[in-house]
């Protein structure tokens, strides 16, 4: 099994190219679904869940090929309406195809999506909102059928969350719908306006995308189109943690700084200097970071629960005691066993934590319990003083790439074993 070797105490500096959001490649490439003909998707990272998506696209039926940061699909007419249960179990967007497939072929089969533990995130919220656009839902062994015998019909649909994933599915299940839906308090992601923007060059109409109002006017068909994907938020965040922990200098090209805004304003209350221009951010660390006293994670624009785990990290180093509050998962704290094997002082209570910073974190290996929360022990592994050794790199694998070769060359002294 692949492990990372880090020995830390190492001031990392230089620049760095932020890639394509995976939040955002994902639901656009199963909005490719929806569409007729060829496609060309710029910007995308090579990221396990990106080969996952791939590999249900062509379970369809669809042809692709990958150029690098391109990838070219010829979307035709799904050669089945169900996603494979293997690949439906690799990760939990996997979801996504509901909309693009039901709204597509009529009928859709899913089983239990897979992913990250981080706690119940029930497809309740899509399956009720879905069944408002005239689709039946029934259970069968262990699999989820949806079907609309007459059509998809557009409604007016209240969500009682604003989820990322519910707003998504409905806005491909909507677009070749009969009539006008309206999605309200829907999620107000970048990723959201992302999707919309790709399928507005394809034909459909949608506005509001980024609010919490979408409306979305049925069309006929949808064509191919060329589109490049924003880049990655979390991506951002997370060499600016790594950065500022270690009391380095970093330079971000190719990132959208009003996406970040909330972690750059937490970053700057811990003492960094932060100036942005178009699509670029620069950062100049302290020695050692102050404590923020209270961080809450909210939907978007609010401080992001994938950013959290890196920021509790950073914390634990910090002068003075931190409170992070996590409102988003149930389980965001499960990699916090791993960060006291650091030496981390962090103390939980339900979705609170309590973070005594302290001068130094000493190394140690480990194991990634989650995507986000792998992020986190990294970037503990590089703060530490000594050689640490972190496992069960797969979790790593579904959102970041070429993390190693990107902090080795900013000084980080990082390889794989």
């Amino acid at each position: 099994m692949e492990e990372m070797r880090i020995v830390g105490g190492k001031r990392l500096s230089g620049t760095l190219k932020i890639g394509g959001a995976k939040n955002s490649v994902l639901p656009i490439l199963s909005a490719t679904v929806l569409l007729n003909g060829k496609s060309i998707l710029h910007n995308c990272p090579d990221l396990s869940d990106v080969t996952a998506a791939l590999g249900i696209l062509k379970s369809f039926g669809n042809k692709y090929d990958r150029l690098g940061s391109d990838i070219i699909i010829n979307s035709f007419v799904p050669v089945s309406c169900a996603v494979p249960d293997e690949l439906m179990r690799q990760m939990r967007s996997s979801v996504m195809f509901l909309g693009s497939v039901l709204g597509r072929c009529k009928r859709a089969v899913i089983s239990t999506p897979g992913g990250c533990e981080l706690g119940p995130r029930p497809i309740d919220i899509h399956i009720s909102a879905i069944s408002k656009l005239g689709v039946t839902v029934k259970e069968n062994k262990g699999f989820i059928e949806f079907s609309a015998e007459s059509g998809l019909k557009g409604a007016d649909i209240l969500l009682n969350f604003p989820s990322v994933g519910a707003t998504e599915n409905i806005i491909m299940a909507a677009v070749l719908a009969k009539g006008k839906t309206n999605i309200l308090n829907a999620a107000r992601e970048p990723e959201i306006k992302d999707l919309a923007d790709f399928l507005n060059k394809a034909g459909a109409k949608i506005t509001g995308a980024g609010t919490n109002t979408v409306i979305i006017e049925g069309v006929d068909e949808l064509s191919g189109v060329e589109h490049t994907v924003i880049p990655d938020r979390i991506e951002a965040a997370t060499y600016m943690t790594a950065v500022a922990v270690t009391g380095g200098v970093i330079s971000l090209n190719g990132v959208i700084p009003e996406h970040i805004s909330a972690v750059s304003s937490a970053l700057s209350r811990a003492g960094c200097i932060i100036n942005t221009g178009r699509d670029t951010l620069n950062l100049v660390a302290p020695e050692r970071l102050n404590s923020v006293k209270n961080i809450r994670t909210q939907v978007y624009p609010a401080f992001p629960t994938d950013a959290g785990p890196m920021f509790i990290t950073a914390m634990s180093v910090a002068e003075g005691v931190s409170v992070f509050s996590e409102n988003i998962f149930k389980n965001r704290f499960s990699f916090i066993d791993e960060m006291r094997r650091f030496g981390a002082d962090i103390i939980t209570r339900g979705n609170i934590a309590i973070i005594n910073g302290k001068n130094c974190l000493t190394a140690t290996d480990c194991k990634c319990t989650d995507l986000r929360g792998g992020a986190a022990l990294i970037i503990a592994a590089l703060k530490a003083e000594g050689e640490s050794k972190i496992g069960k790199l797969c979790h790593i694998k579904r959102g970041y790439q070429n993390i190693t070769d990107n902090l080795k060359s900013i000084g980080a002294d990082i390889s794989l074993l």
